[in-house]
This record gives C-alpha cells, structure tokens and sequence, in this order.
C-alpha cells in the first residue's frame, strides 16, 4: 500500500507539501498576520497577479486541527488554495473533490518587532522559532563555503543558507574566529527570554556553520551551550546540532549536561554520495569518522537520543544518475543501519531549485520520498525506536513525517 492510500495526516501533509497552494486573496490576509515565508509566491506567467511585482509574501507554516504543522509552498498550478478569513477562520480548500479543512497559521509573534536592551532588532538575534522549538543560530555562516579543493566548493550541494553574508555580519561573526561575541550572546539570551515568555517553548536546538576544524567547532558550541544553559532555568530539553565531534568533545557536553540529545548530520546516506553531496563534511571530517562520532554519542547519551538529519530527495538530482526506486532501497537500507546502531535518521524533504519545473522530477521525488516513510516507519518499530518528544514533535516538525507517522491514529 503506498502511503496516499492511506487517510492519515502523514498522507494529507505530504500531499500538501508536494503540490504546494495557490495565491489568493485569504492567503495574502493570512500572510499580514503570520510568521512570513522565507521564499516569497512567484506567479506563474499568465497567472492573475494583484501584487503586480510577480511576486507575494505568503505564510510560512499552516496548522491543521490535529495540530499537524506542514511548511507552505507557494504553487499556481495547485489545486489547493485558502479561503476564509482570520476573523472567521481559515480553510484549506481542494478543487479535486470540493473538500475543505479547517486550517491556521503559524502566527507572527510579537517578540519579533521586538528590541533589545541596547536596541538591537530581537529578529536578527540568531532566534528563530517552529512552533514550540526554539531554534539558536548565532553563527551560521559555514567555512566550507569558503573553500575549494582542485576548483571545487566544499559546501553541501544543496545547501545556500550556510553562505557567509549579512546574516554573519550583524550577529559579528568572523571567518576565521571561534569565540562568539558576548554581545552576540547576551542579546542571543534577551530574545530567548522574550520568546519563553510569549509562546510554549518544548524543544531547543543549537545549530551553526561548520568550521574546517571540528575540534574548534566544538568548543564554539561549548560556548554557545553553556551560554544557552545560563538562560534556560526551566530545563527545556536541548539538542546539540553541530557537526560530528570527537570523543573527548562529546565528554565534556555530557559531563557538564550541557544537551539532551545530539543530531549530527550525516544528510546522505553511502560512502560515495556523502563524499559527492557533501564534500566539506567528507573532507574535514571523513565518512567512516562522522559515523563513528554518532556511534559515540549512543554510547553516552543512549539509544533515542541521538539523530541524523538527512536530505531526502537529493539523490534524484541528474548528476547522481539515481532512479527513484534504487534511491528509496539505498536509503532504507541506510535507515535500517543506522537505526541498528541506536542512531535515528530524520528525513526532510529536499525541495530542489527549479525543480518542480522539471518533466516527471516531482512525480518520481514523491514516490521516493513515499516509499522511503513506509519503509523506515517499519524499521523504526522493529528496532523499537521513535524520535524523542524532548528533541522533536509533530508540532514542530514541518517537513519530516517521522512524527507524524508514529502518531497516526492517534489524537493531536
């Protein structure tokens, strides 16, 4: 049975997310109100365009009433769309069938129009929020960006958002440097104050750019962990999202109960597509090393606690000359190994530029990326996994089914 047979979110979320949602005028109402998209709606050529600039700002996350949350995808060629109204409520309407779902939208909260004590925008603090996951990001340009071996770029392929730019400017990052700014972090912790304050927080996850030298990698992360324990009397569990660290590295965060959790991203699974996808990774840590260090990590935190993010999807791109089918076998097979090993693979949608514009791409990363859940739901119960509710749930997770998938039948 393939997973759109089935009437479950995980089937309805993956739909919606595939097939995206056409402009309208509630979706321009609902975008005045809610957390903004980070990819604005581009029209179509020929499409109605009341903007008039060819392109919108739209809402980033929409809420269905079991509390499912699924990132939005701007598509004119969608028969999804929104009616409705925020004073009357919002609907996800499909022009397939005439059905309709009651739906909201992540809210724009009010800690973001906020400032800090010296007056600096708490939007630009290196805080970001899912829902009820608390995302620090106070160092996000990566060096692997920055550099080239025999004319080649060491950031992962299909990664942009690492890019050394104004982001790292305003937080005073600087290639190069280890140590954040203290007042990087103090207003790091002044936004985190503002958020607890205003929204459930149940998930915090320190991220970051890599640094060539993973040994000075983890003590920036040190850095950042004790600076974000000094400011999280409440104990919210915390996970460290950093690149693979040695043995020793992973004692220190475990003796001073620095993390709950730990996801180190290996993003592809097999020897030979992580050194293609991810030539930094390969390069200045190593495959076999990377895996080593999640290993160490089971070994410390225990089996449930310790995670790999993947790029589902990215296989399917030309140069990798990958058939859907023989990619969804490679990467259960990955899920499989590394589940035997006590490590939990989360897999996020890879959504291609340009893409979807491509004959027959959407079709075949779909059936991927279908086959790829059913399968790894099953190997997920086999090894009696599932992913922590301390590191992530359904509420936060807007482009993985994993959570959604081991609540199915289940209430919101």
């Amino acid at each position: 049975m393939s997973l759109r047979e089935l009437e479950t979110s995980p089937a309805f979320k993956t739909e919606v997310m595939f097939e995206g949602i056409r402009y309208s005028s509630a979706l321009a109402e609902a975008a005045e109100h809610s957390l903004p998209n980070y990819y604005p709606y581009r029209f179509r050529k020929g499409e109605a365009d009341p903007t008039g600039t060819g392109k919108a700002q739209i809402p980033y996350l929409m809420i269905t009433e079991d509390n499912t949350l699924i990132r939005v995808m701007g598509n004119g060629n969608s028969p999804w769309s929104v009616e409705g109204s925020r004073e009357s409520g919002y609907r996800l309407c499909n022009d397939r069938d005439g059905n309709s779902r009651n739906i909201s939208f992540e809210p724009q909260l009010s800690w973001l129009s906020q400032t800090t004590s010296d007056g600096f925008p708490m939007a630009q603090a290196g805080v970001s929020t899912h829902r009820d996951m608390l995302v620090i990001n106070v160092a996000p340009g990566c060096e692997y960006f920055l550099k080239k071996h025999d004319g080649r770029s060491m950031r992962c392929t299909f990664c942009s958002y690492g890019a050394p730019d104004e982001r790292t400017a305003h937080l005073g990052q600087i290639a190069g440097q280890v140590e954040i700014p203290a007042i990087t972090l103090q207003r790091m912790n002044e936004a985190m104050t503002a958020v607890m304050a205003e929204t459930e927080v149940r998930h915090i996850y320190l991220v970051g750019g890599s640094l060539t030298d993973p040994d000075l990698e983890g003590e920036r992360f040190l850095q950042l962990a004790r600076a974000v324990k000094a400011c999280n009397p409440d104990g919210i569990p915390v996970c460290l999202g950093s690149a693979a660290l040695s043995s020793d590295m992973l004692q220190t965060f475990y003796d001073e109960k620095l993390v709950d959790a730990v996801c180190f991203n290996l993003e592809i699974w097999s020897e030979k597509l992580f050194a293609q996808v991810c030539p930094g990774k390969n390069r200045y840590v190593g495959y076999d090393d990377w895996i080593a260090a999640l290993e160490n990590a089971v070994r410390l935190w225990g089996r449930g606690r310790v995670y790999s993010a993947m790029v589902a999807g990215v296989e399917l791109e030309p140069e990798y000359a990958m058939n859907w089918e023989d990619a969804a076998k490679l990467a259960i097979e990955g899920a499989e190994d590394l589940c035997s090993r006590g490590i939990i693979p989360v897999y996020s949608l890879h959504w291609p530029a340009g893409g979807k514009e491509r004959a027959d791409y959407q079709s075949r990363l779909r059936n991927f990326f279908e086959r790829l859940a059913l399968g790894y739901q099953e190997i997920r119960q086999r090894h009696d996994l599932q992913v922590w509710d301390g590191f992530m749930c359904h509420r936060c997770a807007y482009m993985q089914l994993e959570c959604d998938m081991d609540r199915t039948g289940e209430s919101g």
